[in-house]
């Protein structure tokens, strides 16, 4: 028997759950830390390292305390983290600035110039993150910091970091860039490296992006590592904050969708929904398969035996929850009721666009879209045909990747919101007309336990970990009178959503839309 952290951390959030090699998930702590916002620039969105630390120790200390575990019983603790939040540090490996959140858009224009460049001189790395260089990402967020900061903190700039490296460099005690490690899943997904390429792109192409990328690729050092490789042992310091005992290993980390759909129980042939602010889509495959527009695909990402594919939506829980403050009324209390309705009762078609969109257009610029408003329409209504537009959204991303050769045989609803949404999980299985499996449990920040069993070799594989710990499903069928529905309504979105988000879109007849969403709306209150 054995016993093992796992820390997860979110937008608005860090979790922290200790877990038993036999019994299991022992219990789950939970700190909260500041996500800064501008109402002025709602492309802005920053966090505090400082802030998140604090919130790690406060975690730890309380799952601890709740459980009673001893914490030099703790034999190894892993972090994973969200993706492209990326910070900018000094020679001492302290913070310049707040890290740029994922959620934080403000570089458009530089990942827009970069696509733009990449394809001119035809470079093989924008093929392996779909086509599109995204705004989320890290040379788009460097870039972006490089031309607005000061000359002040330009001149103290010594490397940038995704959020998952700085937090295994700080716990370790890593204070000098050439000790540094890096996480090949965050740096194939997010900053364009691959080993076929001699890994970053080359120094001439990010100069050629612009002059203040000159000398920067050197900076972006260190030594590049899958997670079944350790990082480092928890530093004295550290372990004093948090509770623990010094010298455990931490492996090298990962984004928290990737060792979510791990915990999920995720194998080749499976694609996990991993549905929170956001929804990740998470697939892993025994070899590459580009897939145009989605957001990347890379070897040893996810699983570090297999190649994870990742796409997404770039808002889901955010947009329930603005639709719900929008009524006064929190999530939980606007969601009563729901399980009445049936498919595209409403009449409403909602584009999951309000927080731009991440997978297939991979474009920042778009904004959420209802059609079909009429003037006895509520707030639930809204919700609902939120989560409807949702699902249908991610039928989208799904059929793009199986076109592309990516195996779609189970698909896995994990994450924190499909836990307590019945409704959603029925919607998603009739649309996808495909059952939707749901770990009947919590399996958020699971699979970071399971990587830290693998770190101190108490089970001999991840996947022996996964098969040992991951929970049972639920399962929700297709209903085949709302799988019928769905087809008429995604034969709508689809149209809408290429024709409203392609800027250079053939023209297409809409004036069919509405009256059709009348109908549909029609039949289904009457059946």
């Amino acid at each position: 028997m054995a016993v093992v952290a796992g820390a997860d951390f979110g937008t608005l959030s860090v979790r922290v759950t200790l877990l038993d090699s036999e019994k299991g998930r022992l219990g789950t702590a939970v700190a909260e830390y500041t996500l800064h916002r501008r109402r002025d620039d709602p492309d802005y969105a920053t966090q505090s390292h400082d802030d998140q630390m604090r919130a790690l120790t406060e975690a730890v200390r309380g799952v601890l305390a709740t459980t009673g575990v001893a914490g030099e019983k703790v034999a190894a603790l892993a972090i994973d983290t969200t993706g492209s939040s990326v910070v900018m540090v000094d020679e001492n490996l302290q913070p310049l600035d707040d890290y740029y959140l994922w959620c934080d858009h403000r570089a458009h224009r530089e990942a827009r110039e970069i696509t733009e460049r990449a394809h001119a001189v035809k470079l093989e790395a924008i093929d392996w993150c779909g086509g599109v260089y995204s705004h989320e990402w890290g040379w788009a967020k460097l870039l972006h910091w490089l031309r607005y900061a000061s000359e002040e903190k330009r001149a103290g700039f010594a490397t940038a970091l995704e959020h998952c490296d700085m937090v295994a460099a700080t716990l370790t005690g890593v204070t000098e860039p050439s000790k540094l490690k890096r996480s090949v899943c965050a740096m194939g997904h997010k900053w364009m490296w691959n080993p076929r390429w001699g890994g970053l792109p080359s120094e001439e192409f990010l100069v050629w992006v612009d002059p203040l990328l000159k000398g920067v690729r050197a900076k972006i050092g260190g030594e590049y590592l899958t997670s079944d490789r350790i990082y480092g042992q928890l530093a004295p310091e550290w372990a004093e904050r948090l509770g623990l005992r010094p010298g455990i290993p931490i492996p090298v980390g990962a984004f928290d969708a990737h060792w979510d759909a791990l915990g999920a129980g995720c194998r080749p042939g499976d694609v996990v929904n991993v549905v929170g602010t956001s929804t990740c889509i998470i697939a892993t495959a025994e070899k590459a398969e580009l897939v145009p527009g989605v957001c990347g695909v890379v070897p040893g990402s996810v699983d570090p035996g297999l190649t994870g594919i990742e796409a997404g939506l770039s808002a889901v829980g955010d947009i329930f929850e603005v639709i719900a403050r929008r009524a006064g009324m929190k999530v939980s209390e606007l969601a009563q009721g729901l399980e009445a309705y049936k498919p595209g009762q409403t009449g409403l078609l909602r584009l999951s666009w309000d927080n731009g969109d991440r997978t297939v257009l991979v474009n920042p610029e778009l904004g959420g879209v209802t059609l079909g408003w009429n003037l006895v329409h509520t707030a639930q209504d809204e919700l609902f045909a939120a989560i409807e537009g949702t699902a249908l959204h991610t039928r989208i991303v799904l059929e793009r990747m199986a076109e592309h050769g990516v195996p779609v045989e189970r698909i896995i609803n994990a994450g924190g919101i499909p836990q307590n949404n019945a409704v959603l999980n029925q919607v998603y299985a009739d649309v996808l007309n495909k059952p939707v499996l749901v770990p009947d449990g919590t399996p958020t920040s699971l699979g970071s336990g399971i990587v830290a069993f693998a770190a101190a070799a108490v089970f001999p594989s991840i996947a022996a970990a996964q098969e040992k710990l991951c929970l049972p499903f639920r399962t929700y069928e297709p209903r085949a009178s709302a799988a019928a529905v769905y087809e008429h309504l995604y034969k709508l979105y689809r149209k809408l959503y290429f024709a409203l988000g392609t800027q250079d879109a053939v023209a297409v007849p809409l004036g069919d839309v509405l009256p059709e969403l009348r109908r549909i709306a029609a039949l289904s209150r009457a059946s």
